[in-house]
């Protein structure tokens, strides 16, 4: 398969390209895998998505729940609407370069791509609380947020990704503020945003008799984040820390056609129905930059993600499972 798109589809149809099982972190063959004929796909399935969830997972999340804001917006009446667009440097996994072996699990290492993959988002951010006046500043502000994914259908090299319950999905969550901002003091907030990608079927053929369906592949993010920023004049900043808990789930079916020459060698054999369920916890640091004209505000951020230990039978060129990930994102926002 060809890895030239610069959208998410890319990273979930190399993500999706082999038949899978139930993930488990391991460096042994997991025992799901227990056919000697679809073993080796089966495990090099599992170590591909290990090695792309987290990816996927920060693609979703980002830093800032509304980019550039670190306060809350000071109650009823106070509104903020705004778009972006995440983006991720990427290490893809050519799985186009690996056949997998009919003889029983074999660790290989694949070669990787890297490639920049992004997802837009919508975000809204409504008043709620004003808070309680302290001084010149309020404390225990509430805001109510939103957010809008977008996936499209894909069609390449043999990989069809449809959305079959609609190509967005909504998020929500709340801020809550510990200072709002004013004159003196910057805007400080903790907030929860639940995120995800629409809900997605896959059907792959690599052309030489291998096949993989599946169905209702989920991807979600939990993210806590506590964030301060100030405005001054045409110029504003925040910056944040947090935490993100990514988990991701399907249904799979394939088929690892027949390997041999003249009716001599493995027979193909079928796998599946197949349960995949992955969980992972990370920490993530952000800095947002925003211009402020009249009407939008224009903001960037740039981001990076600790590193995790996701162990895997198989090896990774490039960048390890798991390693540190710098993001950003560039959106505009309005607001009353």
């Amino acid at each position: 398969m060809k890895l030239k798109s610069s959208n998410i589809g890319p990273l979930i149809a190399a993500l999706l390209l082999v038949p899978s099982a139930p993930l488990a972190a391991q460096r042994t063959v997991n025992s799901q895998c227990s056919s000697i004929v679809t073993q080796d796909a089966c495990q090099k399935a599992i170590d591909v998505f290990q090695y792309l969830a987290p990816q996927l997972g920060v693609i979703i999340s980002g830093g800032n729940a509304t980019l550039g804001v670190g306060g809350t917006l000071g109650g009823l009446g106070h509104i903020y609407i705004g778009g972006r667009a995440n983006v991720v440097n990427s290490n893809i996994p050519r799985v186009d370069q690996v056949t997998p072996a009919t003889t029983g699990a074999r660790s290989d290492e694949y070669p990787t791509q890297s490639q920049i993959a992004g997802i837009p988002q919508a975000d809204v951010a409504i008043g709620l609380f004003r808070g309680l006046p302290v001084g010149v500043t309020n404390v225990g502000g509430i805001d109510l947020l939103g957010s809008v994914s977008y996936l499209p259908s894909l069609d390449a090299s043999g990989v069809h990704i449809s959305t079959p319950n609609g190509a967005v999905k909504f998020g929500g969550g709340v801020r809550v503020g510990i200072v709002q901002e004013s004159i003196l003091f910057p805007g400080i907030s903790v907030t929860y945003l639940h995120r995800g990608l629409p809900t997605v079927d896959l059907a792959a053929n690599d052309g030489g008799g291998d096949s993989l369906n599946l169905k209702n592949i989920d991807v979600s993010t939990d993210s806590y984040r506590l964030v301060a920023s100030k405005s001054l004049l045409m110029l504003g900043l925040a910056a944040g820390v947090g935490q993100d808990r990514y988990s991701s789930s399907a249904t799979g079916s394939g088929y690892v056609a027949a390997r041999g020459v003249a009716g001599v060698g493995t027979p193909g054999e079928a796998l599946g129905p197949i349960s995949m369920k992955q969980k992972l916890t990370r920490t993530t640091y952000f800095l947002d930059a925003t211009l402020n004209f009249p009407i939008i505000k224009l903001i960037g951020e740039i981001g990076r993600t600790n590193s995790v230990d996701v162990p895997t039978y198989n090896s990774f060129a490039g960048a390890a499972p798991g390693s540190a990930q710098t993001y950003g994102a560039l959106g505009v926002r309005f607001g009353i």
